[in-house]
């Protein structure tokens, strides 16, 4: 039995130049960080005396006895990938649920690739795992989705992840004293809308429109190295980083009319009005979770005004994607 642990992540800047359709012909550039809240996936040989050689468990169950037949798409492509002829049982838990703007499909694509790969006895590196991750949800599903959530759940950390033209990713960890970054840590606030959404159908309207855009994604990648200049910079107000949130956040609205909606307006409006300096929905849009930056002075305030919304205390995650269970299973 093999578990891995992989953690969801947190996009605080450059969101939607992580897509290929954009960063192959003007390159991008995101930061964001992991945090304390996981996928596990947990993995087994399944011995050959069941009427099924595949279970696979996460919202539903299925039983099935060819991995073309299994309905979820990142497990069937990803056992199809590495061209598994054995049979297997795959369950899956998580901190968070799905669709909610977390990177929580990709980190479950790379912890159950993560996860197999040691089933089989073989190590795989952290770039190639965000490699074959997108490989196999860019290529192989078909999912309208960027690079940077795989790189999230691989690496793990606070970083700004580069996407260069050719292709290549790279990954540079933002290195803060600990009493700043424990200071920026706490000036986060994660709130659930309890609305969920499919990424892709929002993605997909994005790229669609990433001509009509590229003066709105040049100015989100931008601030990027004016966050960074922020957050690096000892002497400089750490509150100006929520106030650049805010900016990105109406950019980011500006890439679509389905990144935001009557009821997200209105929870952005009133954190705002009650301390916030600024904040954006995590992910593609449409709903799922909400961060905001604020000052710890002002947080109890926040927190009353949108007591209707559940409030998640988090802390960051430095690890990525790991196994923490290892117990191979004996020949069957």
């Amino acid at each position: 039995m093999i578990i891995s642990r992989t953690p969801y992540r947190v996009s605080f800047f450059g969101g939607g130049t992580d897509y290929p359709d954009y960063y192959l012909e003007n390159g991008g550039k995101v930061m964001g960080v992991t945090i304390d809240k996981y996928s596990y996936i947990t993995v087994r040989k399944l011995p050959p005396y069941f009427d099924h050689k595949h279970r696979v468990a996460y919202s539903r169950t299925e039983n099935v006895d060819n991995y073309d037949e299994i309905q979820h798409p990142s497990v069937r492509e990803t056992l199809k990938y590495m061209k598994v002829d054995y049979g297997v049982s795959i369950h899956h838990d998580g901190d968070i649920p799905a669709l909610s703007g977390m990177g929580s499909s990709s980190a479950f694509t790379v912890g159950l690739l993560n996860t197999m790969y040691a089933l089989e006895g073989k190590m795989i590196s952290k770039e190639e795992l965000v490699k074959e991750s997108i490989i196999i949800e860019q290529e192989r599903i078909g999912e309208s989705v960027g690079s940077q959530d795989q790189t999230f759940a691989a690496y793990g950390g606070l970083n700004v992840i580069e996407f260069s033209k050719n292709g290549r990713i790279t990954v540079k960890a933002i290195i803060l004293k600990q009493e700043r970054l424990q200071y920026f840590e706490s000036c986060l606030m994660l709130f659930y809308t309890g609305m969920s959404r499919i990424a892709s159908k929002i993605a997909s309207d994005k790229i669609k429109n990433i001509p009509n855009n590229k003066d709105n994604l040049s100015k989100i990648k931008d601030l990027v190295d004016d966050a960074f200049s922020i957050i690096t910079s000892p002497d400089k107000d750490m509150n100006v980083f929520g106030e650049l949130l805010n900016e990105t956040w109406y950019l980011k609205k500006g890439l679509s009319n389905m990144v935001a909606n009557q009821e997200i307006d209105h929870i952005y409006e009133v954190a705002i009005n009650n301390g916030a300096a600024g904040g954006k929905l995590c992910g593609a849009g449409g709903g799922g979770f909400m961060l905001f930056f604020v000052e710890p002075k002002n947080q109890l305030r926040v927190r009353d005004a949108l007591k209707n919304y559940l409030y998640v205390p988090f802390k960051f995650d430095f690890e990525g994607t790991k196994i923490i269970v290892y117990k191979p299973d004996h020949e069957l």
